[in-house]
């Protein structure tokens, strides 16, 4: 996965013990996405241009901002003293990113159609509000029980934003998290996102992973196999160790791998959705699919 998706992974293994969510209407045209986020942000980094030694993230940004800024501030922007201090030791990649920030409000029509794609696909599907935020360089995007998080500033190609949104949707429908997930639960929750994800957005934007696992299955599968109990993640998720040439993040390649052979196996596909969504035990799941029958004991 590039390294957008891949500091997004991060953070979101911070949601696993989730809140239950808020009730949102099951109709696409409810959810608003709210980009008035973004231009705030410009009006205080406006400020910062012109006098770098003054704040002005807080009461021009923070104090100001929606539920996403507020949502998007625990492990992330923290606080505005943070904020500023990023800014300023990264103010060339912020004023880089400026004009692709402001383009995103035009992928708006593509991320209803992705809304609309997941009502077909899952017809009990809720949709949230989508927040785009700008926020410290150390987020692609979250979620909680108030909505869907994207960050901005990581969106070095806009087009990619319908599956970065569709993959949020995606955690925002699961159910049964853990608080201590395991290897397999962790590859699972995020790699069956990554698969309905691309299902009702038509991308996938974990290119890396996907061909060094599809060039390297046999190894990785009997790997997985051995450590997929373990709540260490090293290697599979989030980080790499640099024991070979692997990327980050074979965790969504694997996980996305169990969750299209159980889709394909099913006859009934929508059915199979629910369940998807609805994992309670990840072992039965795995076996049930199939992929990895081989190599599990």
């Amino acid at each position: 996965m590039n390294k957008h998706i891949t500091i997004l992974a991060i953070f979101l293994v911070l949601n696993f013990n989730a809140p239950a969510q808020t009730a949102f209407l099951g109709n696409p045209d409810s959810s608003v996405f709210l980009t008035s986020d973004i231009d705030n942000f410009w009006k205080a980094f406006k400020d910062f241009q012109n006098d770098s030694s003054v704040n002005s993230f807080g009461t021009k940004y923070i104090d100001i901002g929606s539920n996403g800024v507020k949502g998007f501030i625990p492990n992330r922007i923290e606080s505005s003293g943070h904020l500023f201090s990023i800014v300023k030791k990264r103010r060339a990649d912020y004023e880089k990113v400026k004009e692709n920030t402001l383009r995103i409000k035009q992928k708006e029509k593509q991320c209803r159609s992705v809304f609309y794609a997941l009502k077909y696909w899952y017809p009990q599907a809720q949709f949230p509000p989508v927040y785009f935020i700008i926020g410290a360089y150390n987020s692609g995007g979250t979620f909680n029980e108030d909505g869907l998080f994207i960050g901005a500033e990581m969106q070095t190609d806009i087009n990619n934003i319908p599956f970065i949104v569709a993959h949020e949707l995606i955690h925002f429908q699961q159910k049964n998290w853990s608080e201590y997930p395991t290897l397999l639960q962790q590859s699972v929750v995020e790699g069956s996102a990554d698969f309905l994800g691309e299902l009702i957005s038509g991308v996938n934007t974990n290119k890396a992973a996907n061909e060094y696992g599809n060039k390297n299955t046999d190894r990785l599968c009997k790997e997985f196999a051995a450590r997929m109990d373990s709540t260490k993640y090293t290697d599979w998720l989030y980080s790499v160790s640099g024991k070979d040439d692997r990327p980050n993040d074979l965790g969504y390649w694997i996980g996305y791998k169990i969750t299209e052979q159980y889709f394909k196996n099913a006859i009934d596909k929508k059915k199979a959705i629910e369940e998807i969504l609805d994992i309670k035990d990840y072992k039965a799941f795995a076996k049930k699919s199939g992929y990895l029958k081989k190599y599990m004991q």
